[in-house]
């Protein structure tokens, strides 16, 4: 039979690691979605640096674990090259783990936008041109709004997915979610509570990744492009 009085005994640091989870993601949403647009502007720029750099951060940083990038966060920037945000260790590591993970969902955001990118039929682009438009003007008046609304439902596909890498930033020696639930079930009393804790979990992300989904379809209806 489950016992589930641990899981209730130690709910509110339960509740403090969803919280944190949840300000770990608003901020890196927000920095990724920043920076992944950047990313997808240089690699459809006619200048070949700008094209090369963002092939370059995109493959490298797809193809490296999210783990890797935060304990290069944590250890090389943080610890050895002494880079802080604060005093605070815990603000600094919280910084850490947001540009960690920022960092690399931006290459995957580039990939949506790049994708929304080409859907855009090159005749408005041409036409962009032929109005006297620049590159940055037509980009952002006329290329990225349709590419934004052609690639909502990817997007959130991807913000899904970071919801969930969330659970990987105890490498920045942030403690969320997965730090909080590993701290407790080190516990001796957590020895019959454990099930019930990896259920409260799962239904916790679950709160936070459905509503996410629900979000980014309804969204996706609404803004959809007709071809």
């Amino acid at each position: 039979m489950f016992d589930f009085g641990p899981f209730f005994d130690n709910f509110d640091q339960i509740l403090e690691g969803f919280w944190a989870t949840v300000r770990l993601a608003a901020a890196a949403a927000v920095l990724s979605l920043i920076l992944g647009t950047v990313l997808a502007s240089f690699r459809v720029a006619p200048i070949r640096v700008l094209r090369t750099f963002g092939t370059v951060y995109v493959n490298i940083l797809r193809n490296t674990p999210l783990t890797l990038v935060l304990l290069m966060c944590s250890l090389g920037l943080n610890d050895v090259l002494a880079l802080k945000f604060s005093d605070t260790s815990s603000v600094t590591y919280y910084w850490w783990a947001v540009l960690g993970l920022s960092g690399y969902t931006a290459a995957f955001v580039c990939e949506s936008l790049r994708a929304g990118i080409n859907t855009v039929p090159l005749g408005q682009a041409e036409a962009a041109r032929s109005i006297g438009l620049t590159f940055t003007q037509s980009l952002r008046m006329i290329i990225l709004p349709q590419a934004f609304r052609a690639v909502v439902a990817p997007l959130g596909s991807v913000y899904i997915a970071m919801i969930k890498n969330t659970t990987v930033a105890a490498a920045a020696s942030y403690a969320e979610t997965a730090l909080v639930m590993k701290t407790l079930l080190d516990q001796p009393s957590f020895t019959s509570g454990a099930l019930p804790l990896f259920i409260g979990v799962a239904v916790g992300f679950m709160i936070l990744t459905l509503p996410t989904g629900f979000f980014f379809g309804w969204l996706h209806k609404r803004m959809a492009v007709a071809r």
